[in-house]
Order: structure tokens, then sequence, then C-alpha cells
């Protein structure tokens, strides 16, 4: 039966298909529709119209070079093809993965399994003993600038080459790959430890001998696995018995998908009907399941007993697994393993997240390479104007090696150090407490932004809902109404009661027939309108009936089992305070709070019934005999209820409006309340029933249990089934639910909107409810006009749309995932330019890979440092993808924060996290990897102006000691000091956010900053070695130590030059430095002459020197700040 329900699935060629099949005529047709498409044109490139069309012209083409292929082409390149496609055969040979398969699992027999499957242990370590040493310097040596060291370090074992001596070179290089390896071996030991602390943990394995202990690396597929509550599932599991006596659990899937709430799981029925559990090796059973795939929300699959006449089937859903990595939250679970090790969900859903790389590091490479070609041209030129003579080759590599400090191997230990410290600095921050940085690499990305991608949902929003309206069509009640439907409620329960039986029998029969009794006293006809009493109590019934929220009781969970056995202590466990509501979302949580204040209480829920409390203490009972969950597709979950006392059965359904619309009988008002409803900010459902006959069910069940057990297709035929309930329902009432604004959320946009950064909100809510969201939060500012895109649904739909939308101007764009899909696939350029114009960016109706492809988009066309901000296991994609990642510890759960590069707990600490943090991180490594550049440059000046002067001798000036004293204790003390310097106060900061906006330009760090850096080093490289040459008397040690010393007291000096705000820190490092250098003039006997430093014409010398070198720059920099000063002065003044 479930094979002939109609259907028409999508293949994916049907496109292509009708595209072929159709005539050229009705190709063209849709795109001409429209005489005015090109009214207005757009700058449409036509790539974008070869998109749709590419398939159709390839067709005669390929058949053109299939009837040309001879000699001839062979000859003219042919064989570059052929080798090319062999390569290409031979490397997808060898990089080919497994393909994954649908498989049989018989119960309790692993041997059965016709195939070998992945072993389950869980592996997080990036290298093994043998890959760990190449895995390592591959990371270090793919940059730039570390190979470049490691070619230079090399160059010293060739004699001809040598320089000076090897451990200037090789103990830099070392100290730099040994922090490295130290910092990755540790990482590495901790995963390992965490693996094999995961991989020991032991389960209860059932066998025919008995239970006994299994590692979870030893668990395989088709094994019995026995998990007790509050263990981690170790593989992914059909779940077959349980303690429990309903034949269900619960379990939590915060490690999975994020969410805090725990999730419904319910044992198959044939198995759990066994009376013991031994009796699940007496039986012969397998399951079919689906190959291993991604999504974690859907499993299609088959329970098949074969040992009894006729055999037994039962079908299998996502409500019947049991996922690894989640938890078991009640009773304990016995299941049979499907998928083991990389096959289970979570390790399918576990994405490498990319390495990010931070603009300020790809520019400080950009930097490198240009001084790199410098050093090379310098060499060049020394070897030119030494006349090309003798071994010039030599003298040229000689002369590289000479001037390698132009390129300082400290600028990477300097940043790295720099990022580290930052990041320990945001933590320690007081006024932002809890925020995480799980990204040390990119802590000046902060202060680069220009887009903030925001969720909205728990991010904008509290994640707290509150049940604020209640529609009837004719009446509407409000949070100062409620009590109005409390008085309805009471007296609908009341008034057939006290006529009714007698004894705790009598009246739940008696509260049974309270709704008919209330319907009885309604005349007969359907069209007649009921009274708003009646209205207001199916309503109330409909919406305690209709979700999937189950109350959880304290008191019961801590007696164990005994907690089963309700019926006798019912009352005293229904009325007890503990009572907690758990549900998938926080939407339901609210509406049964509501009917339990209004009250009509939800006390019981197990997998077959539902029992209500009313106002009087009565306990109904409905029984559930079918339930159709909430997908994102369909928007809308319904069940199927018996009322115990009359037999009634009533198909109830509550979901979206766009869904709920064509569903419901026709009315007039419900489109124009629910758009009221959202302009208030509200998130609205419809609540909807269907009264069902005794026939009417039998044949809807027949037809669902057949379309659930079909094997191809099955969703289709089962979605088939379920529509053909879903019509000419019976609209009962809409509901408003408000999710309250974040602590500051308009503040802090207003400042993130003054600092110059664009903000779009992506949120998979309705429209409606998004663009309320907006101009509550002030996401668009009160002034500003909002443009709604239309709904498109093809090309020339888009033309004409995006038409419309250019001639506004300076308004918000809001937009819905659907129509943005059709703009992308045909006018992706235009839109972007278009919408990068808005000052804000409302997207609805956003599925998570929508998400991460707009942060990609932005990313591609606008060139610009991306950050998005989500709190939910469906905003991860998105963090990830973007440059910046924040993630919100919030009532989603865990799993955005724990993905993100920096985690904060509330959405308005993001304001000092950029304007402060972000501000400072960035100026502040600007200035440190300018300043080092600075110190490598001014020696390699003075190289060269020794070398030129020498007839160009490749000679070192400086050797031993000297050189690495200087890149060490002499000087990296103050320079690293920078990355405590500060322009303005964090108050200032935070009070101006248009100081921010300059960053985004990126002039703190630029081919102008540095060719200043490059001027100020050749100036002062010049006139140290000409000043020392200049002054020196008798003997060349002297020219060392004068310009030696007054090159270590002008890099002390141009510290003091760069520092806006002076910290006591800042002054020790300068007078520890001094002091070191002073100190260590008493053991340099090689390189200095003791009795010629004491004199006073060498303090004299060394003075006049740094004098000359320093005071035009401080003179400079006092005229710059009193004629042109930059922003910031201006405030700190």
């Amino acid at each position: 039966m479930a094979d002939s329900i109609p259907l028409n699935p999508v293949r994916k060629n049907s496109k292509k298909i009708a595209y072929y099949n159709a005539a050229s005529s009705t190709r063209y047709q849709s795109e001409d529709e429209p005489s005015n498409l090109d009214e207005m044109p757009l700058m449409m490139s036509e790539e974008g119209f070869e998109n749709e069309e590419s398939d159709y012209h390839t067709l005669p083409r390929a058949r053109l070079g299939h009837r040309r292929r001879g000699l001839a082409w062979f000859l003219c390149g042919g064989w570059k093809v052929l080798c090319g496609s062999c390569c290409d055969c031979l490397f997808y040979f060898c990089r080919r993965k497994k393909v994954l398969k649908a498989r049989t699992v018989w119960l309790g027999c692993p041997e059965k399994c016709e195939e070998k499957h992945p072993k389950n242990a869980i592996k997080n370590q990036k290298y093994n003993f043998i890959t760990f040493m190449p895995g390592v310097l591959y990371q270090q040596f793919k940059f730039f600038l570390n190979l470049y060291f490691l070619v230079v370090a090399c160059s010293q074992f060739v004699p001809s080459l040598k320089i000076g001596f090897l451990y200037t070179y090789w103990a830099p290089l070392g100290f730099v790959l040994a922090v490295t390896m130290m910092r990755e071996a540790v990482d590495e030991v901790r995963r390992y430890r965490r693996d094999k602390e995961m991989n020991s943990q032991l389960y209860g394995k059932l066998t025919v001998r008995g239970k006994v202990q299994v590692k979870s690396s030893d668990i395989q597929v088709g094994d019995l696995i026995i998990v007790e509550k509050n263990q981690r599932i170790p593989a992914d599991m059909v779940f077959l018995r349980t303690s429990e006596k309903t034949g269900s659990c619960f379990i939590r899937t915060d490690q999975l998908d994020g969410e805090t709430d725990w999730k419904l799981k319910v044992a198959v029925a044939c198995t759990q009907r066994l009376p013991s559990l031994g009796d699940l090796f007496s039986i012969k059973a397998y399951v079919y399941a689906q190959k291993p795939q991604l999504d974690i929300h859907s499993f299609e699959g088959n329970f098949t007993r074969e040992d009894c006449d006729p055999a037994v089937h039962e079908s299998l859903s996502i409500d019947n697994t049991l996922w690894a990595s989640t938890v078991v939250a009640s009773g304990t679970v016995i299941g049979v393993v499907i998928y083991s090790g990389k096959e289970t969900r979570s390790v399918l859903n576990t994405s490498q997240s990319k390495n990010k790389v931070g603009l300020l590091d790809l520019e400080l490479n950009r930097l490198t390479k240009a001084l790199f070609l410098a050093q090379v041209v310098l060499s060049v030129v020394m070897v030119a104007l030494q006349g090309f003579v003798g071994p010039w080759f030599r003298n040229l590599f000689r002369f590289v090696v000479l001037f390698s400090y132009i390129i300082p191997i400290s600028l990477r230990v300097n940043l790295d150090m720099g990022k580290s410290a930052y990041g320990w600095m945001i933590m320690k921050d007081e006024h932002i407490p809890g925020t995480v940085v799980r990204t040390s690499t990119i802590p000046e990305e902060l202060g680069r932004l220009v887009y903030l991608l925001t969720d909205k949902t728990g991010t904008l929003t509290q994640n707290e809902m509150i049940f604020k309206r209640l529609h009837l069509g004719t009446v509407s009640y409000g949070t100062d109404t409620m009590d109005e439907i409390q008085n309805h409620i009471v007296q609908s329960y009341a008034q057939p009661s006290s006529g009714g039986g007698s004894g705790g029998s009598g009246g739940t029969s008696g509260s049974g027939s309270t709704a008919s009794g209330t319907k009885a006293q309604q005349p007969a006809a359907p069209k007649v309108r009921k009274s708003v009493s009646s209205r207001i109590h199916e309503a109330v019934k409909a919406i305690a009936l209709c979700h999937n929220v189950t109350p959880v009781y304290e008191s019961r969970a801590a007696n164990g089992a005994s907690g089963e056995t309700e019926a006798a202590e019912a009352d005293q466990d229904y009325s007890d305070d503990n009572r907690t509501y758990q549900a998938s979302s926080p939407d339901e949580v609210a509406l049964v709070r509501w009917t339990e204040s209004v009250g009509l209480t939800l006390v019981n829920r197990d997998l077959t019934s539902l029992q209500l409390k009313t106002p009087s203490g009565q306990i109904l009972t409905y029984y559930i005999l079918q339930i159709f969950p909430f997908t994102s597709e369909s928007k809308r979950m319904g069940i199927i209820v018996r009322e115990e006392a009359t037999g009634d059965i009533t198909f109830y359904m509550k979901g979206a409006d766009v869904a709920m619309a064509s569903i419901v009988q026709y009315n007039d008002w419900l489109e124009e309340e629910c758009g009221n409803m959202a302009r208030e900010g509200l998130r609205t459902l419809v609540v909807a029933k269907k009264s069902l006959s005794e026939e009417q069910y039998q044949d809807f069940e027949s037809r669902y249990t057949q379309a659930k057990l079909s094997l191809h297709d099955r969703a289709l035929k089962v979605c088939a089934v379920v529509e053909s309930l879903e019509r000419e329902m019976e609209l009962l009432c809409l509901t408003g639910v408000e999710d309250q604004l974040q602590a500051d959320v308009r503040p802090t946009l207003e400042l993130l909107r003054n600092a110059g950064i664009k903000i779009w909100m992506l949120t998979g809510d309705k429209l409606e409810t998004a663009t309320c969201i907006a101009k509550s939060s002030h996401l668009v500012s009160r002034s500003q006009d909002i443009h709604v895109f239309k709904p498109v649904s093809n090309r020339s739909e888009a033309h004409l749309e995006l038409n419309a939308f250019r001639r506004k101007h300076d308004c918000a764009l809001v937009i819905s995932g659907d129509s943005l899909e059709v703009c992308l696939r045909y006018y992706e350029h235009e839109f972007v330019e278009l919408a990068c114009q808005c000052p804000a960016v409302v997207c609805c109706r956003c599925s998570p890979t929508q998400k991460a492809q707009i942060v990609r988009l932005l990313q591609q066309h606008t060139n610009n440092r991306t950050c998005a901000i989500g709190d939910g296991g469906n905003d991860v994609s998105m963090i990830q993808a973007a440059d910046c990642g924040i993630g919100i510890e919030g009532k989603e759960g865990k799993q955005a924060s724990l993905a993100a590069d920096f985690s904060i707990t509330q959405f308005k600490h993001i304001g000092r996290l950029l304007m402060v943090h972000g501000r400072n991180s960035y100026k502040r490594s600007a200035a440190l990897g300018q300043f080092v550049m600075h110190r490598g440059m001014i020696i390699s000046t003075m190289q060269a102006v020794f070398s030129s002067i020498f007839y160009f001798a490749s000679v070192p000036l400086y050797q031993g000691f000297l050189m690495v004293g200087y890149a060490t204790i002499y000087t990296m003390f103050p320079v690293f000091s920078l990355v405590l310097d500060q322009d303005v106060k964090p108050e200032m900061a935070l009070l101006y956010p248009e100081l921010y906006k300059d960053l985004t330009k990126g002039r703190s760090l630029s081919f102008k900053t540095f060719l200043i850096w490059v001027l100020i080093s050749v100036y002062q490289g010049g006139i140290l070695m000409y000043g020392a040459l200049l002054l020196f008397e008798s003997e060349f040690v002297h020219v060392v130590a004068i310009s030696f010393t007054a090159l270590v007291l002008t890099e002390l000096l141009m510290v003091a030059l760069t520092v806006r705000t002076w910290h006591w820190l800042m002054v020790l490092a300068e007078f520890f430095s001094l002091g070191c250098y002073l100190a260590s003039l008493a053991f340099l006997n090689e390189y200095f002459d003791l009795g010629f430093i004491t004199t006073k014409a060498f303090l004299w010398k060394v003075s006049a020197i740094t004098v000359v070198s320093c005071l035009p720059l401080y003179i400079i920099k006092y005229l710059k700040r009193k004629f042109s000063p930059p922003s910031y002065s201006k405030l700190s003044s």
C-alpha cells in the first residue's frame, strides 16, 4: 500500500532533464516574459547568464570535441590531457575513501557482519610518534619567515659562506622551534590522555554467558551494550530495552547538538516486551540500518524478528536511536551497536575547523617578502660595486647572509608572546567576566572588523519565553486579562461535575464528560458560533495537549525505580513543587507553563498517555495514538489523542502561520493578527484541531504504518499520508510568546554602529518577528526606512526586485532565505554590492549552511574582516567560517562557545571586547612588529655602510655574542613592553567608538608607515656608523665599542619615543636593559677595549652620536603633534 502513494521524488538531475526536454523557445521564454526587465539594467556579468545554461551549451561542444579527436589532436596537446587524466585517476585511486553502505546487524552477533567496520576508538591526536617531528616542522616552515631563517642557518655549514659563529644563527631558530615543539607536544599529550580516558571507559556487554565488562574502544558493531544512568553512550546504537517501565528514557544531547533540553527516546516495542534480558539471545532478530550519514536528526531503519510466525517488522526512526557522545539521563538502557568509530554521527559531524590566520600576520608576511627583496637588491648592488670580480656568486650569498638581520627572527617570537599577553589581559578583565580566549593567534582581528553577523534568538534575545497573547478571532487576551481565561476554565470544568459521579473513577469520568457536556450545550450545527467560554476551553485544552513537553519530578529521580509506580502516589507527586518541564523548544515550555497558570496542568506523560489536572484537582487521561514531531521543513507538529472517558479521537496541530494558513478552514483574521503580533515582537503559533471517527483513524493508521516500513522515499511517503489528514482543520486560536531582549543590547548595537561596524542579523525566525526585533533592539534606527525584499522564485522576479531595491537609499534590508538563494544564484555580485551599502541587513528563515555561505560571500566580495556571534549549535558553521568567531554561553548549550575563537557570557560584553581589547591588540601588535623590523634594519644599514667603506668586503661588523645579546637581553624587554602601551583610556575608547573606525583602514601598519620606519632605520644606521668612523681614534675596536653602545642607547630612546602612555613595567624594562648592558661590558673583553670604555672621550662620542641620531626624530614628533595631531591625542588632551 505504501508504494501506491503518489509521489514525485526529487532527483538530482531532474532540473537538467527538464531543461533538455523543453524546446529552446521555452528556454528563453521565462527570461523575456517581462518586457521591462531591462528597465534599469543591472551590472549583469555574462557569467551570470551562463550559470543556468552551462549544461545546455556544453552538449554540442562535447560532441564536436568527440569528432575532432585523432592523431592531430594527440600531437597538438592531446597527450597532455591524457597524462593529466591518468595522474588524476592515480591520485583518486590512492586517496579513495571507503564507500559507506547500508547494513544488516544481527543482535549480539558481531561475527555475522558482512563487512569490516571501523574500530570504536576515539582519536583526536594530530600526530603519532613517526609523524610528530615532520608534521610540526612542516607547519613551521610553511611560513616564509621561518623557511628563510632555516636556509640562512644551513648556509653557515658551508665554510666559504660562513660569516660568524654558528650559534648566532642556530640558537634563535632552535629556541623558536623548541618552544613550538614543546607547546605542540604538551597539547598532543593532553589529547592522548583525554582519548585514552574515553577509550578506557568500561561498559557492560551482554553475551550468551552473561554480562562482561568491555572497554569502549573494543566495542563492535552488533554488540549488545548496557549503559547506566549518567554514562556516556559509546557508539551509535538502536535502543532495545530500558529499566524504565514506560519503555522510554531521557538522554542529554548538549555535547552533540548544543541543546540543553533532554530528549525522549523510545525502546523497540518487540524487545522491550521480552520477559528478561537473557531473552535477547533466545530470539533471532536483526536491525536493517541506512548507511552512516551526517544528519543527527533523522534515521531510517527496520527491526525484524524472524523466529515467530508471522515475522515481526517494526519501523525504526530517530526516536529509537542513541547517538554516541550523548548521556543517559534516566534509567539503564540496552542497545545494539549499529555504527562505530569514524562512522558515528558525532565523528562524521566533527569538522576540522580551519586554521585562522590574522590579517596583521598576512600583512607582516608581505612586508617580510618586501624586505627580502630589498636585501637581495642590496647584496647585488654591493657585488656590482665590487665589479663582479672573483667568485662573485659566493660573495653575493655572503652579503645575503650578512644582511639577514633585515628580517629579524625575533619578529615571530615577539608577536606570539604579544598575542598570549593580549589573551591573558582579555580573560583577566573584570568588566567582562567569564570571557575565554580559545584561539590565541587572532586577538588583533577584534580591532579590524567591518561586518558583524549575529544570530537573534539567545544572542540578541534571552531565549526566555513568556506567554503574552491569546487571540480567538473575535476576542484577544493579554497579560492583564489572563484572569478572565482562568475564570472561564474554572467554570467550564466545574459546571457538569456538580451533577457528576462520585469517587475517584467517577470524578475522572465526570470531568471527562465535562468536555462533551460543554459541547452538548452548544447547538449541534457546526456553523453556529460557539460561546466564548467554550472556545477558550477548547483552545486551552489544545495548547495543553499538543506539544512534546514532559514533566520531570526531582523527588522521583532520587528514588530511582520506585518513581515508576505513579498510580498510588499520583497526587503527592503531581502537587510537587519540584516539577520542571523538559522540551526541545522553550516556546513549548512557555505554553505549557501558561496552561498551568490558568488552571489546566500537565502532570504526567509517558509514551502512550498524557494526564492533565483540572482546577478542581481531577485527572483527565488522554491516550496518545500518534505524534508528528516538528521539523524545520514542515514548520508544524501534530498529535492524535483519544480521550479516556469519552473515547473521542482528536487530531491537534500547531505551527507557523505560513504552514498552517493553507491547512485551516477559511477565515478572515489569521493573517492580519499574525502580522499585528509579529509587529509587537511576539513569536506566533497557530493552533487547530480536527475530530476523527474511529473508521477515519483506522484507515489513516494502516496507511501510516505501511509508509513507515517503506525502504525507499520513506520520508516523502510518510509526509504524503500525514498531509491527507491536514485538511479543513478547525482554527482554535493564535498564541503570542515574547522572547525578551538581552541586557544592554540597544546601547551595545548603537556603540557598534557608531564604530563603523555594519551589523547583519541572520535568523531562522519568521520575517515579521525578525523585523520587529531589529526595530526594538535598535539594529535599525528609528529614522531609517526598511525595505522588505518581496519573495522571488525566478530570475525575472529577482531582477525586478533588485531594481526596485536599487532606487532606495539608506534603508535597511529584510530578506528571506528563499529569496536570498534565488538572488545569489543569478545576481550574486550585484546583490552583495547593494546589500553592503545598507546600514543593516536582516536575513530571516536562514538555515545554518546559509549563514556560513553569507559569511563567505562577504569575505570574497568585500575583502573586509567579518565576525560572527551566536549561541546555538546552528551557529557553529557561521562562527567557524568567519575571520573571528564569538560564542555566547546561552540557554541552547555550550556548543557555539566551544567552537568559537572567543567565548563571552553576555552580548553586551562584545562592546568592550572590540572597542578596548581589539583596538589595543591591533595597535600594539602593529607598533611591536614595526619596531622589531626597525631593530633589524638599523643594524643591516650599519653593516652596509661598514662594508661599503671597507672596499665592499663581506666581513661582519658585529660577531658572536654581540648579535645574540642585541636581539635578546639588551633590547628585548623594552621593545616587548610596547604590548602595555595604550593611546587612550578604555573609558575614552568606549565613549568615542568613532576611534575604532580608523583602524579598519589599516593605517597603523601599512606600506606608508613601513617606509617611514625604513627611512628612520637608514638615517639612524648611517649616523651611528659614520659617526663612529669619524670619531674613532687609533684602533678599529673603538669603532665597534662606540657604534654598538650608541646603537643600544638609540634603541632604548626610540622605545621611549614610540610609547604613548607610560606603565611602570616599561620604565623598569628600560633601566633593566641598560643595567644588563653596562654590567656585561666587563665581560666582553674580546669585543671592547675596557681601558677606552672608561674614558671621558668614549662617553662624549657615544652621547654625541646618540643625540644626533635621536634628537631630530623627537623634534619631528613634537611638531607633528602640535600641527597635525592624531584623533586620539585630541581626546586625551
